[in-house]
């Protein structure tokens, strides 16, 4: 075999040149027989031959020989290391021109060579890049796509494959397709050609590629891309082929206008059907497909227009069965549900609908059912879902008089930063009322806690929501039990830190939280107010000409009541504050202007 290798290359260097047909031929037939048997060590041959540059010579249109040497070059560019030297030896440039063929064997010679040179190969994308090659594929494709003869299938297959190789993981080449229109063109394809399993399956791993890029979203959206993979998924028995569906999908549905297209569609029937099949099941393949399904469903729940249609005024059929999710001993239908619930909750509507049809004490029992070694998951879901049903107004009382606030208590010794920040989040959406910020805020336990977790550093997240939970609890307690319980445990020191915040709200919240501790309890907080440097802080802000005038008003307010503390009415003299605030009278904002007024009387009178 390797003797007659040696002489076919031998004669194919002579007859390449004086293009004997017969013996051309024969030369041709014998290589691609060799590659048949030992592909590698045939191609380590024809590399060696220098018989490549040759080939380039042979690629001529009309030409007897032209697809059998396409389809040698195909088969030699299965090998890695012969795609680099199948671009040096110059033959992209003769295939690209070859894609203008009428010869259907030739164009799916040429579309398999062009595809394996561009396998992972970054020299190979290049030149086909440079030949303009691309946009004659998709013409193709274009011209072709309404027939369906098994041939001309098997050619849009090829091409689909090229295209794919083409710009696999690559942005700028998959941006160059979207450009050339590729998207609806291979959605038509997708509709067409629905029966040929192999062309179908070359068109999803394309949509899958392309889907990842931003740029192709809207696209996308502009075709019947949702229909078509709905009524494609519907059809589909096999695991493997769902799981592929599935990866389009999800990339897809990240657009608002797709996830409306597919709950159109009927994906969401679909969904729920896997989930019934699928619950009971401990096959590792149906427990990986009830996942994805209930992460689908909740993805498209995050689109505004797509949620609202399928809560139906809360008495839609997919609502209803997402609830039932809840009780289930799944644990992953328990987070899908608890996840379903959070993004139903995102308007007042919903959520008054929502707490006024029990779905509080659901969320509860849920909860309870993961307080000893739960799974934080789970815990987080359930509580993001409290937190936005905590939102409207009206269901503050109501979910206070349901015992949220001591169900959510339970996981304060939770270690894991996402359930301390939802926890802590839940609960500051809660205590607007009086009753409710004072019951907590003379929580002990609860208030070491926040003190404790105002230092977490690594989690900027529970940091702040600590925070503004404590200035929460002063400001609507007013109470001077809870400021002496804060003051106990430590607190007065980040209340002073978070006036110094960059965000304004923060910053405001606190100054407000630090009025009332000097209105209520001055002498209890006296030494921690002075160790924080309060006053320094104070005189920074105000002397600081980016400071929003809520702040500056708010400090000034603030220093009006500290100066009933002899040490803190010493330290402001020190500090000269009459001259910022003198100048803060000519203010812009008129209550900035008239607050400065104020300030500055009550300097001049105690000094």
């Amino acid at each position: 075999m390797a003797d007659n290798l040696s002489d076919t290359l031998k004669k194919l260097k002579i007859t390449a040149v004086d293009r004997t047909e017969d013996s051309l031929e024969g030369c041709l037939d014998c290589l691609l027989q060799a590659l048949a048997q030992n592909n590698m060590e045939t191609s380590e041959k024809i590399q060696g031959s220098g018989i490549l540059q040759l080939f380039a010579s042979l690629l001529i249109p009309q030409s007897f020989c032209t697809a059998k040497v396409a389809n040698i070059i195909a088969e030699v560019a299965k090998n890695e290391f012969m795609r680099i030297p199948c671009v040096d030896a110059g033959l992209i440039s003769p295939l690209v021109q070859l894609l203008n063929s009428k010869d259907q064997e030739v164009l799916l010679q040429t579309g398999r060579a062009l595809g394996n040179i561009c396998y992972d190969s970054h020299e190979g994308r290049s030149a086909v890049d440079q030949a303009g090659g691309a946009q004659i594929v998709i013409d193709h494709l274009r011209s072709l796509c309404s027939r369906t003869d098994p041939a001309n299938e098997k050619l849009l297959t090829v091409f689909c494959g090229m295209l794919m190789n083409y710009s696999n993981e690559n942005d700028s080449l998959q941006a160059q397709l979207i450009n050339m229109g590729v998207i609806p063109t291979l959605v038509k394809l997708l509709g067409i050609h629905c029966q040929n399993a192999a062309l179908t399956e070359m068109c999803l791993v394309a949509f899958g590629n392309l889907a990842e890029l931003e740029s192709s979203k809207e696209q996308f959206a502009s075709t019947n891309i949702a229909e078509e993979l709905v009524k494609l998924f519907k059809k589909q028995i096999e695991h493997d082929k769902r799981e592929m569906i599935f990866e389009v999908l999800a990339p897809l549905a990240e657009n608002d206008a797709i996830k409306l297209q597919l709950v159109e569609a009927g994906l969401v029937e679909c969904l729920l059907e896997i989930v019934q099949e699928k619950v009971d099941s401990d096959k590792e393949d149906d427990i990986a497909e009830l996942k994805t399904a209930s992460d689908l469903m909740v993805l498209l729940l995050l689109g505004d227009e797509s949620m609202q249609k399928l809560f139906e005024g809360g008495k839609g059929n997919v609502f209803q069965r997402v609830l039932s999710w809840i009780p289930s001993n799944n644990h992953q239908l328990q987070l899908a549900g608890a996840l379903a619930i959070a993004n139903f909750a995102r308007n007042d509507g919903n959520c008054i609908h929502m707490v006024d049809n029990g779905i509080v004490e659901k969320l509860m029992d849920l909860l309870d059912r993961h307080v000893e070694d739960g799974n934080v998951t789970v815990q987080h879901a359930a509580l993001s879902a409290l937190r936005n049903l905590a939102i409207p107004v009206v269901n503050k009382a109501k979910m206070l008089s349901a015992g949220v606030t001591e169900a959510v208590l339970k996981f304060l010794k939770s270690e894991m930063p996402p359930v301390q920040f939802k926890l802590l989040g839940t609960l500051r959406m809660l205590i607007d009322a009086q009753e409710a910020a004072e019951q907590l805020g003379k929580n002990v336990k609860l208030v070491e806690r926040l003190v404790e977790w105002c230092e977490a550093k690594d989690h900027a997240g529970v940091m702040g929501e600590s925070n503004r939970l404590l200035s929460a609890l002063i400001r609507h307690s007013k109470s001077k039990d809870v400021i002496k319980t804060i003051v106990q445990s430590g607190g007065i020191k980040h209340l002073v830190t978070m006036a110094t915040s960059e965000h304004v709200i923060m910053q405001n919240e606190a100054l407000v939280a630090l009025a009332l501790i000097a209105a209520l309890e001055l002498g209890t907080a006296e030494k921690d107010l002075e160790s924080a440097k309060l006053v320094q802080i104070l005189h920074r802000l105000l002397a600081d000409e980016r400071s929003a005038p809520e702040i500056k008003y708010n400090s000034m307010v603030l220093i009006c009541a500290l100066i009933g503390s002899e040490s803190l009415h010493k330290e402001v003299q020190d500090l000269a504050f009459l001259d910022v605030v003198s100048k803060l009278r000519s203010h812009e904002n008129k209550s900035v202007a008239q607050q400065a007024s104020l300030t500055e009387q009550r300097l001049t009178v105690e000094s």
